[in-house]
């Protein structure tokens, strides 16, 4: 994963709400009113913040009646994972040469 949709996925991680909206989704589905009970805002602004993770695609929407239901898309959590494993394991390499040429001295 890169460039817009790796992107696009961090920009809307870097939000605290939008962060514990995934996961509480993560734990269970729930209507995008539900979800605006938990958020001293209003429904308008927590339907936007929800719009920005179903852009990222890491959020999807399902109407059920007059509700919208909110789901976590696991696939794209775990190719953020990856990406952020990628990562780390460069730094590892790196610390791990820093641990070889302290050795040789």
């Amino acid at each position: 994963m890169t460039g817009e949709p790796a992107d696009r996925i961090f920009h809307a991680l870097a939000d605290a709400t939008r962060r514990d909206i995934v996961a509480r989704v993560i734990r269970h589905a729930e209507s995008v009113s539900a979800l605006a009970r938990h958020y001293p805002m209003s429904f308008a602004a927590v339907q936007k913040h929800v719009a920005v993770l179903e852009r990222a695609s890491l959020v999807t929407k399902e109407r059920r009646g007059r509700e919208q239901i909110v789901h976590a898309d696991m696939t794209v959590l775990r190719r953020a994972a990856r990406l952020l494993e990628a990562y780390e394991e460069i730094w590892r390499e790196r610390v791990a040469r820093i641990d070889q040429l302290i050795a040789e001295d």
